[in-house]
C-alpha cells in the first residue's frame, strides 16, 4: 500500500512554502490585515454551481454544520465590522469537485479593499500575481468582447436557443438541455477557455447581469454589466473578484433566485445566513473582493498540470 506517501516532491512542498510566505509578505507591504474566519458556518451557500460538504450532527448541540465553500460571508461581517482591509489564506471545500484542477479541500486566497474598485483590484491582483510567477505583461478584456472575438456572439442579445446552436457546432452536446447562462457556461469553459493557453495573465471583466453572483451591477455603453472580473493564466481559472454588492434587500433577492434555480434543478435549498444580511443592514463598507486558488497558483508556478502535484495529500490520499 504505497499511497500513505506524498502525492508531491519535496522541492514543490519547498515551493509550496515559500509561495505561502511570499504571499504575507506581499499583503504585510500594503497593511492588510491577516483574519482567520471559522471553517465550519451555520449555513451553506445558496449559489447552484457550489454544493458544500456537511458534518454529522455535533454531540455538542445536536446541530450540523457546513465546511466553509469560501470564507467571504464571515469576511464581510468583519468589514461591517470595522476591520478595515482583510485577507485569509486557508482551507476552502466544496463536494462534487475532483480533477486535475479540482480537488474538494483546497487553499484559497481571499481578500478584500474597502475603498478599491474592481479595476483598482485587478492591478493588485495581477502585481501579486506576477510577482508570484516572474512575469511582467497582464491584459484586460471584456466578457462580450471575447465572445464576440472567439464565438462571433453578442452574449448579451442572443438567447439559449442560439447559444445552444453555437455549442453544437462547437461541441457534442448529446440531448444536454440548458438555459442561457448554462450554454455561456459551457461555452466559456470548454471553448473559450482552452483558446486563453497562449494569452498569459488575462483578466476577463463586466459580466453578464444573470452571472453576477454577489458582484454589484452598473450601466457601462448603455448596457447593464456584472462588476466581476475572472483571472486567467495560461488559460486555467486562477481567481474570482466582484465589485461587492452591498445592498441587503438585493442580496435576499438574489437568494431566492438562486433557490429557485436549485428547485428547478433539484437540488436542495439553502437559506441565506441571517448574519451575513444583519451586516449587509448595518453597513458593509463600498469595497471589492476576490478569491484566488491557491493551488492552481503553485501549478502555473511550477508548470504543471494537475493539482495532485502540488499538494501534499490530494483527494485520492487524505
Amino acid at each position: 500500500m504505497e499511497d500513505w506517501r506524498p502525492g508531491t516532491t519535496r522541492a514543490a512542498l519547498q515551493a509550496r512554502s515559500a509561495l505561502f510566505g511570499k504571499i504575507r509578505a506581499f499583503f504585510a507591504k500594503r497593511d492588510v490585515l491577516e483574519v482567520d474566519t471559522p471553517v465550519l458556518a451555520a449555513f451553506g451557500v445558496t449559489d447552484p454551481a457550489i454544493e458544500p460538504l456537511r458534518t454529522m450532527p455535533s454531540a455538542t448541540d445536536g446541530s450540523s454544520r457546513f465546511l466553509q465553500t469560501s470564507p467571504e460571508f464571515a469576511m464581510k461581517r468583519l468589514l461591517a465590522a470595522g476591520s478595515g482591509p482583510i485577507y485569509q489564506l486557508g482551507k476552502a471545500f466544496r463536494d462534487g469537485e475532483v480533477g486535475a484542477r479540482h480537488n474538494p479541500e483546497f487553499t484559497l486566497l481571499e481578500w478584500y479593499r474597502p475603498g478599491l474598485s474592481a479595476k483598482d483590484l485587478i492591478r493588485e491582483v495581477a502585481e501579486l500575481v506576477c510577482e508570484c510567477l516572474g512575469r511582467d505583461d497582464w491584459s484586460v478584456v471584456s466578457y462580450r468582447a471575447l465572445f464576440d472575438e472567439l464565438l462571433a456572439v453578442d452574449s448579451w442579445a442572443v438567447s439559449a436557443a442560439e447559444l445552444k446552436t453555437v455549442a453544437v457546432g462547437q461541441l457534442d452536446v448529446g440531448n444536454l438541455e440548458l438555459d442561457y447562462d448554462g450554454w455561456l457556461d459551457l461555452l466559456m469553459s470548454h471553448v473559450i477557455e482552452p483558446a486563453l493557453v497562449n494569452r498569459g495573465v488575462l483578466f476577463v471583466c463586466d459580466y453578464p447581469p444573470s452571472q453576477a453572483a454577489l458582484a454589484r451591477c452598473t450601466d457601462r455603453d448603455g448596457r447593464r454589466v456584472a462588476e466581476r472580473f475572472e483571472l486567467y493564466v495560461d488559460g486555467i481559472e486562477l481567481a474570482n473578484g466582484y465589485q461587492e454588492l452591498r445592498d441587503a434587500r438585493e442580496l435576499v433577492e438574489r437568494a431566492a433566485d438562486d433557490n429557485l434555480r436549485r428547485r428547478t434543478a433539484g437540488q436542495a435549498e439553502r437559506e441565506l445566513d441571517p448574519r451575513l444580511v444583519a451586516a449587509m443592514e448595518a453597513g458593509l463598507p463600498e469595497c471589492s473582493g476576490v478569491a484566488m486558488g491557491v493551488d492552481r497558483l503553485l501549478m502555473a508556478q511550477l508548470c504543471v498540470d494537475r493539482l495532485s502535484a502540488v499538494m501534499p495529500f490530494d483527494w485520492s490520499r487524505s
